[in-house]
């Protein structure tokens, strides 16, 4: 049986140590290939012609040049893989645009023994998300059923602000804000 092959994108050393070694443990898994930085990546993506490929979205300091690696992997002729997103950071714009730049799964550092089956599941094309991302997706479903007037005071909402701050800051009636929101909570809380 061939092994799967995965392309480790991680700049943490210790990370990469950890996961590597995980992995290889793995009798269908092997690492393939290691890289620390993005262009590290890309070069040995196509050197190493990995199955899946595991990435970091954060290879250097406060970037997310994981993200634009993921693209620029993909975009690569004539090789197919699938990627899956790694991070520590569990930010939910970060896991949207995951899957915006191609990613097949995204999960959180701390759920680290999710990760091979993962890589199995996306290698067998197998479209699981993981329950990291699952909720958030879900969530981002049911918001498009909102206007982009509801979206707005919806966002105002979950940064706390009150009805009345958000009159004001949307200069809108109080009323009008109040009327939206019963719109929102009938697409959102109680669609039938």
């Amino acid at each position: 049986m061939n092994k799967i092959r995965v392309l480790l994108v991680e700049d943490d050393l210790i990370w990469q140590q950890g996961l590597s070694a995980f992995l290889n443990a793995e009798p269908d898994i092997e690492v393939a290939a290691v890289a620390g930085t993005k262009d590290e990546a890309l070069e040995r993506f196509r050197s190493a012609e990995p199955d899946v490929v595991l990435m970091d979205i954060n290879l250097s300091d406060n970037r997310l040049d994981g993200l634009e690696a993921a693209k620029e992997i993909l975009r690569v002729e004539g090789k197919v893989t699938s990627i899956i997103m790694v991070t520590s950071l569990e930010e939910k714009g970060l896991i949207l645009q995951s899957f915006q730049s191609g990613a097949a799964n995204f999960i959180s550092k701390s759920s680290y023994k999710d990760i091979a089956q993962a890589i199995r599941d996306a290698h067998a094309n197998r479209s699981g998300i993981h329950p990291d991302a699952a909720s958030l997706i879900r969530k981002e479903i049911r918001l498009m059923a909102l206007t982009p007037s509801e979206r707005e005071l919806y966002d105002l909402r979950e940064q706390g602000l009150s009805k009345t701050q958000i009159s004001g800051k949307l200069n809108k009636s109080l009323n009008t804000i109040k009327t939206q929101w019963k719109s929102i909570k009938q697409k959102l809380f109680d669609p039938n």
